[in-house]
């Protein structure tokens, strides 16, 4: 007759085990293997284990086995199945992986699953499951532009150097202007919403004007100066400039960080800075917005404010900016700068490589 192995619990597993074969909200698979354990440990044959706690007497084999391996840790984990052998092999999954990347169908841009799927002779959820396993996202499209200013590099220094090691007695602002806000009117009320239903507003409009907003976002504590103004031209920006010289300690520094738009480097404003000379501009590299922070408080203020609104008059669409303004002054949100120079060129140069790959 065989004879099984016996099983000798230490204190600390003695412990565990009565803690699961008797708890309450323990899973009950783990309560089951943890009474197979204990019966096993006092001596009990498994056929004996197997009737009291009405399971088969492999069973009862196959976790005294998973014990004596692996001990406590053998318990909590289901034991390893075998599986069926996959129906697509791994030559098939390549080929759908090459043509995801390397090819596009005769009738689209990019392949959907319906269309990779009849193209190479499997199932759509195949093509599912291949693409999440590769990550492979070929519905998806991201917007890139690399900047062609010669002075890229030493204007990139100059503005993340603000943003990581500012001046001592001096303000950072990033400044900016939001062109062209129209005040459109739905022609219809909005539907609000419902249950199982979204919001729903029409998709035609009345224009009734635009306005232009002049914002400064103040990289030390997150508060927003800004006004509306109908143009957009050299004239407006220095009205802009004086309203940030009002509203700012007079004895700081004042760091503006902007693009590089003709009105910021009118002759006039020129002349303005100068007899201002606390006022320092930094321009960001041509074709690279995205290094100017305002540019996030702007898509902000469009996604909470903006975008879904109708207004009756271009009146209206002001005075709700600077309820937004206000607002967010009063609890505001610091954006915080971590990318270093190094790090944003490793991704240029990655995008670079990709580039003169496809030529």
């Amino acid at each position: 007759m065989n004879i099984s192995e016996r099983i000798i619990l230490t204190t600390e597993e003695e412990t565990a085990i009565d803690r699961w074969s008797h708890g309450k909200s323990i899973p009950l698979r783990l309560v089951k293997r943890a009474q197979i354990i204990q019966l096993s440990a006092q001596g009990v044959f498994n056929h004996d284990i197997a009737q009291r706690l009405n399971i088969s007497r492999p069973t009862v084999q196959l976790w005294r086995e998973r014990f004596l391996a692996l001990r406590l840790s053998g318990l909590e984990k289901d034991a390893p199945r075998p599986g069926r052998f996959p129906r697509i092999t791994q030559k098939k999954v390549t080929a759908i992986v090459n043509a995801t990347l390397h090819t596009t169908p005769p009738d689209a841009t990019h392949w959907s699953t319906r269309s990779m799927a009849k193209a190479q002779g499997v199932s759509e959820a195949s093509v599912r499951r291949i693409w999440k396993q590769y990550n492979l996202k070929p519905h998806l499209v991201k917007n890139f532009k690399l900047s062609r200013d010669k002075h890229f590099l030493e204007k990139l220094y100059d503005v993340v150097g603000l943003y990581l090691n500012p001046p001592d007695k001096s303000i950072v602002f990033c400044v900016d202007e939001k062109s062209q806000i129209q005040a459109l009117e739905r022609t219809q009320p909005l539907l609000p919403l419902r249950p199982g239903m979204p919001a729903r507003q029409t998709h035609d409009y009345q224009r009734h004007g635009t306005t232009t907003l002049f914002a400064a976002l103040n990289m030390l504590d997150g508060k927003v100066i800004g006004d509306c103004m109908p143009r957009h031209r050299h004239q407006e920006f220095i009205r802009f400039l004086q309203l940030i010289d009002t509203k700012t300690p007079l004895d700081l520094s004042l760091h503006l960080i902007v693009d590089n738009y003709g009105t910021h480097k009118h002759p006039k404003v020129q002349k303005w800075l100068k007899r201002h000379p606390r006022f320092h501009m930094h321009f960001i590299p041509t074709s690279s917005s995205w290094v100017n922070m305002v540019e996030r408080w702007f898509a902000e203020i469009s996604r909470k404010r903006i975008r879904r609104g109708s207004f009756k008059n271009v009146k209206e669409l002001i005075s709700t900016i600077k309820q937004y303004i206000e607002s967010h002054n009063q609890n505001p949100k610091v954006l915080v700068w971590t990318a270093s120079v190094e790090s944003i060129m490793n991704k240029i140069k990655i995008t670079k490589d990709l580039l003169e790959t496809l030529h």
